[in-house]
């Protein structure tokens, strides 16, 4: 049985792989895991996370969910119940540009869950948004499909390297 290659730290990629992008946002880690890589689904929403939810509970395949607030911490995108339902269903992890809440529940799903703050608020379930459309912050555009690496260092596009 062939097993996959192990995926190099981040600043290893950014050494060593010229078409390494790393995405320069304050993120924190949230989750139960601190690595996480994969091929990259996005959601761009504003304060609500209908469609996060929807994606959540979807077959993952290893994919990491990249959720587009605007940088808004006035409501949480994710909270313990959508961490759990994504690991269940297999996600590597979710990044949040914006809020999660339950922080002391997303510490104990096994996934890696990255965003900028927190807020206790939740967000509102009207199903407003975007799925797999391009999405900037950090100094990047994060495309559908593009493979993304994360640990404690931070967070780097491969792209091109999706579904690999």
């Amino acid at each position: 049985m062939r097993t996959a290659a192990p995926v190099p730290a981040t600043a290893d990629l950014m050494d060593t792989d010229s078409t390494a992008v790393s995405v320069h946002a304050p993120l924190r880690h949230y989750g139960g895991r601190t690595f996480l890589h994969g091929a990259v689904r996005t959601v761009l929403c504003h304060e609500d996370n209908a469609l996060v939810r929807s994606l959540a509970a979807e077959p993952g395949h290893g994919r990491v969910l990249v959720v587009d607030g605007g940088g808004s911490p006035r409501a949480a995108l994710v909270g313990g119940e959508v961490a759990r339902n994504a690991a269940a269903n297999g996600w590597s992890g979710i990044v949040v540009n914006g809020a999660v809440r339950d922080v002391a529940e997303l510490r104990l799903v096994d996934l890696c869950v990255l965003a900028l703050t927190t807020s206790p608020r939740r967000a509102e379930r009207a199903g407003r948004g975007e799925v797999d459309v391009p999405v900037a912050f950090g100094g990047a555009v994060i495309v559908p499909g593009t493979e993304i690496v994360g640990d404690e260092d931070g967070l780097v596009l491969r792209p091109g390297g999706g579904d690999r």
